[in-house]
């Protein structure tokens, strides 16, 4: 196929930015909306059978593309990894450090049910997943996470959002406006309930992040040739930070050629090396998927929780952490803007970390093992703290109980610190 245009300048920030703002509001159309679980080189079957030959199009065209799409219902499999770069310590990664995540299944001490989204999820946000979706409009989605002899899934159907572990056999469930019914027990006509978004786990959930940094000014935007994805012709779209400071390298959008659906999401670090976030179609149909799909009900014997039992029961975010819900921590401020952006917080207690987290009583063996293996002691003006790294996310946690943290450099960090000493 013939070459595509250069990269987009920033001279040209201002037309590409009202599609791009289109483009963010449509990217997610209800397929699996809000499906959990974060921000992975898929294996190279995934990748491509040869580059098909695609008529030319510009970025502003393909942009404008993924938002026309208007695509609600589909069903295939979905191959996702994460590679943060952080230790596994097994089980007690997930097990210890998940949010109300306790071993063995079950309540624990927290009231959790084992098939708690909140939980759950988590897992996705470190390592290769297999996941199964559907979707049939705004009222209809499904995902499953495969595992080799379990399998847990989000069932959304009208009403009802239900959540089963096979591995427990336990159910968690919920209806339509529950968290924010009135006096007769109904909810608002904003109160429907999707499943749940502290996470994305499909490649268009991902773009709609990327897209949202693609309206500054400080990112080049390009496509750059073509690709075969679960078997369908795509274009890559490019994305590019273009200030320095950033530890994201690059983003890659697989974009369907017939429906402007995102069919691969690829992010690289600007340290080189595997992709940091990689997920994408393997199998992908955009027929109506069967009704029966959607239906659930609890097998024989299962363990239901209704989600407002488990929101009484102490150590649930609805009670002990109520107060973070839906607001961020407070005294947050934010410093800079896209890429570069550094979020600056206080510590709970207005204390930084202990001096030694191994020797410290008030900090466990697992999660002082953990922060000193990622932490990095650094000076300036603001004083000492420690950078706790990751391949994207870096945080600088001062001694005197401040936290910075983005996709940033630790010079970045270190820099933020003492620009607000």
């Amino acid at each position: 196929m013939a070459p595509y245009e250069p990269e987009q300048d920033t001279t040209e920030a201002d037309e590409l930015s009202a599609g791009r703002r289109k483009a963010v509001r449509y990217v997610v159309p209800l397929a699996v909306a809000g499906v959990a679980a974060a921000t992975i080189g898929l294996v190279p079957a995934l990748a491509t059978s040869g580059d098909p030959d695609l008529p030319d199009i510009t970025a502003q065209e393909l942009i404008e593309k993924i938002a026309a799409s208007d695509t609600e219902q589909l069903s295939g499999t979905v191959k996702i990894s994460t590679d943060l770069g952080l230790p596994s310590f097994g089980s007690g990664m997930t097990g210890g450090f998940a949010p109300g995540a306790g071993g063995g299944g079950g309540d624990d001490e927290g009231g959790k049910s084992a098939a708690d989204p909140s939980a759950k999820l988590m897992e996705l946000a470190s390592g290769t997943h297999t996941l199964r979706i559907a979707a049939d409009g705004p009222d209809k989605q499904k995902l499953s996470v495969l595992d080799d002899a379990a399998e847990y899934s989000l069932i959304h159907n009208g009403d009802d959002v239900w959540a089963y572990d096979s591995a427990s056999n336990e159910a968690y469930h919920s209806k339509d406006g529950g968290a924010h019914a009135d006096k007769n027990g109904k909810g608002g006509k904003g109160d429907r309930k999707d499943l749940p978004k502290e996470l994305p786990a499909t490649p268009k959930e991902f773009a709609e992040q990327a897209l949202k940094a693609a309206e500054k000014s400080s990112t080049s935007v390009k496509v750059d040739g073509s690709a075969q994805v679960a078997g369908r012709d795509a274009y890559r779209l490019v994305l590019k930070p273009k200030d320095s400071g950033s530890t994201v390298g690059q983003i890659t959008i697989a974009v369907d050629e017939k429906t402007g659906t995102p069919l691969k999401f690829t992010l690289s670090p600007a340290g080189g090396g595997s992709a940091v976030v990689d997920a994408g179609f393997t199998k992908v149909d955009f027929g109506k998927p069967s009704a029966a799909t959607f239906d659930f009900k609890p097998p024989k014997g299962t363990k239901v929780t209704e989600e407002g039992d488990a929101a009484k029961k102490p150590g649930h975010p609805g009670g002990d952490l109520g107060d973070f819900k839906g607001e961020g921590p407070e005294g947050l401020n934010v410093i800079g803007d896209g890429w570069t952006s550094i979020a600056e917080l206080k510590m709970p207690g207005g204390q930084g970390l202990p001096t030694s987290a191994a020797g410290s009583d008030e900090v466990p063996q697992e999660a002082a093992k953990f922060l000193d293996s990622l932490g990095d002691k650094v000076n300036g003006d603001f004083g000492s703290g420690t950078v706790f790294k990751t391949r994207l996310i870096n945080a600088l946690v001062t001694d005197d109980g401040k936290v910075y943290v983005g996709a940033v450099t630790k010079d970045a960090l270190v820099k933020a610190a003492n620009a607000a000493h």
